[in-house]
């Protein structure tokens, strides 16, 4: 349980740093920060996704909230406006707790309301539970809880502004209250416990996010509400809403309440360790799984991303293998292979539902990587043979014969890709029409995955009593094995390229050359293993990460700030990213041996852990500056950050030190 007292509450800075996250499994989700002041244009209590897991629509941004004792109002919320914060009622806060949601905790006049926020899996519901503890004191005549909803009804993306279109008309029954805003959305329901319902209607204007503000983009956002609802706290002491877009009945809340408490209980025990800290990457990860036509996905990021093709199967081990929900990593083997075109994966799957983007050369590689990584935990090899192997075979028939932007095998066995405006890699930044890093060519990692997708697939074919293509594709992979190490390594440096270009070798110190190391079909031999580690954690190994480029490099930037153009430049150029710790982590325990490895792990990981409540409470962000402090950046929460760290504990360090135990005994 993370917790904090009023004297992180009362410090605006330090709230207002501190988000939670809640989400539905259909990639809509509930935020702020742990006093309720949002700061984002993605925060608010209910963001539904309208065509799972995109077509995101935030319909309501906040409740304005005030108690009522004997007449006196007591604002409990917390606005943004220009030049000062209004109300704050971060001052009568107490608590916040992530218990298993959020939880705040206010005290007025001796009174102690306690509200609790989550959502029901598989619906864009979030429920908002009020509880007066202090019920009998009968020192006040009357107790009354003020709730006002503020709706902003509009693409999470944007922002809304006051306008004459919106439609004030409200419908009120017993227990429900309906608004439908605009024609072109869903209806929004309101079920409710008792309560008198005041219809007056009007514009709250001038929100400001100073996150969107230190962005570059839009901050300022007006919002309207219908109505509001007033509770008898005296005679009842407790206070439900229910704010859905399908009707639901308020007296089922306690009922949703305890079903969602007893499913996180479960999630954690998916991974049989008693061990906190991957407990909690363990509930972490659970958020990113989401639903997608017949199957599942992975949302890559909160708050904007949708689910792209490389961040799910690089984080699919991760989420879903080492946790033991194995069902649902055949849904997501099985969705994304559905639209396998031309030998590639889909990169991106856009917010609004067109036709899936296929601009990269490696999430194919890391979607046979993952099929490898499923074999490995559940040795369902009937599945693969069934439903994959085809699949697999086809995409490398293509890589062979080439595909889109150029993809192709060279004469020298090695992966060629690239053309000129376009960024295949994940190191895939763009503004406009200029690629930031553009490797076209062959970049080291595409090398290290394709080599390994060719030894995935010899032993397949072998699996599969398949002779000639056993033979076929070990000698690939030995063609590669050898150029590759001919090609690739930097005498002078110690360590890889990052891409070489025909006679153009790029010296540039980045971390994508660890994956010659860190996945299962490894590139190097020992020595040069070691040289490469030595090289990677003298420049680029951070409390927080890899940073991508060495700071000696004349085209390194240690902070990410400023607007999209600003922050674009830098995203790969210094930038810390923690998903590559995975990888690292992993590296060094082939390179440098169990012992070692688990000493360096057990360091890292625990000075790492505090990261859990620093940003989004229980989460790991995108990235972090290249320059100390690493302060986080990016996505408050990204699933390859929490997947590939939980994935090298558990594989790397947890398992290990299960076998030693085992090996004692």
């Amino acid at each position: 349980m993370i917790q904090f007292t009023d004297e992180i509450l009362r410090n605006l800075s330090a709230a207002t740093s501190r988000e939670w996250l809640e989400t539905n499994g259909l990639g809509g989700f509930a935020s702020s920060t742990i006093i309720g002041l949002n700061t984002r244009r993605y925060h608010g209590l209910l963001t539904a996704a309208t065509k799972p897991p995109v077509g995101r629509v935030l319909m309501l941004s906040k409740f304005e909230e005030t108690l009522i004792v004997d007449g006196q109002r007591y604002e409990l919320s917390a606005n943004q406006y220009p030049g000062t914060v209004h109300p704050k009622g971060f001052e009568y806060q107490t608590g916040f707790r992530l218990d298993p949601f959020p939880v705040f905790t206010y005290e007025v006049e001796g009174l102690r309301l306690e509200k609790s926020v989550f959502m029901v899996q598989g619906q864009n519901t979030v429920i908002v539970h009020y509880e007066l503890e202090t019920t009998a004191d009968e020192r006040f005549q009357s107790i009354k809880l003020e709730v006002r909803p503020l709706i902003a009804f509009r693409d999470y993306n944007s922002t809304t502004h006051e306008n004459n279109v919106l439609n004030h008309q409200v419908d009120s029954e017993d227990g429900l209250t309906t608004i439908s805003p605009y024609n072109d959305l869903p209806p929004l329901h309101f079920a409710h416990d008792v309560c008198e319902v005041n219809t007056r209607g009007f514009w709250y204007r001038n929100f400001q996010y100073s996150i969107e503000r230190e962005r570059g983009l839009d901050f300022a956002e007006d919002l309207f509400s219908h109505f509001s609802f007033t509770f008898d706290l005296k005679r009842y002491s407790r206070a439900r809403i229910i704010a859905a877009t399908v009707r639901h009945d308020v007296r089922r809340a306690d009922d949703y309440r305890d079903a969602e408490i007893r499913r996180r209980e479960v999630i954690p025990v998916s991974l049989t360790t008693t061990n906190v800290f991957l407990s909690s990457l363990t509930a972490a990860a659970d958020q990113f799984i989401v639903a997608r036509e017949r199957g599942k996905t992975v949302i890559a990021g909160y708050h904007w991303f949708s689910d792209w093709g490389r961040d799910t199967m690089i984080a699919l081990p991760g989420l879903m293998l080492v946790t033991n929900q194995h069902t649902v990593a055949k849904s997501v083997l099985l969705e994304f292979a559905r639209h396998v075109d031309r030998g590639m994966l889909p990169n991106r799957f856009p917010d609004a539902g067109e036709t899936p983007e296929y601009n990269t050369v490696d999430a194919t590689l890391w979607f046979i990587e993952a099929v490898r990584s499923f074999l490995e935990y559940t040795n369902d090899s009937e599945f693969v043979r069934e439903n994959l192997y085809n699949v697999l075979v086809d995409i490398i028939d293509w890589h062979i014969k080439g595909t889109r932007y150029n993809i192709h095998v060279d004469k020298d066995g090695l992966l060629q890709s690239g053309e000129p405006g376009v960024q295949l890699t994940w190191m895939d930044a763009k503004v406009g029409d200029w690629v930031i890093t553009p490797r076209h060519g062959k970049p080291v990692e595409i090398q290290a995955l394709w080599y390994n997708a060719l030894r995935v697939m010899e032993n397949l074919a072998k699996t599969f009593n398949d002779g000639r293509s056993t033979k076929t594709y070990a000698q690939m992979a030995n063609r590669v094995r050898d150029s590759f190490n001919q090609t690739f390594w930097n005498a002078e440096a110690g360590c890889l390229y990052d891409v070489v270009n025909g006679d153009t070798r790029d010296a540039s110190i980045r971390p994508n050359q660890v994956f010659a190391i860190s996945l299962k079909h490894s590139l190097l031999v020992r020595e040069r293993a070691i040289s490469v580690m030595q090289v990677v954690e003298r420049d680029l190994l951070t409390s927080r990460g890899l940073r991508t480029l060495s700071p000696n490099d004349p085209q390194y930037r240690g902070r990410y700030e400023g607007n999209a153009l600003s922050r674009d430049s830098v995203y790969h150029q210094g930038t810390v990213w923690p998903w590559l710790m995975g990888p690292y982590i992993s590296a060094y325990f082939k390179t440098f041996g169990k012992d070692a490895g688990r000493t360096f792990a057990d360091q890292w990981l625990s000075g790492f852990e505090e990261h859990l409540s620093e940003a989004c409470l229980g989460q790991v962000s995108e990235i972090f500056d290249g320059d100390a402090p690493h302060a986080p950046r990016g996505c408050a929460a990204q699933a390859w950050s929490v997947a590939e760290i939980l994935r090298a504990a558990v594989e790397d360090v947890y398992r290990s030190e299960k076998k030693q135990v085992a090996g004692v005994r």
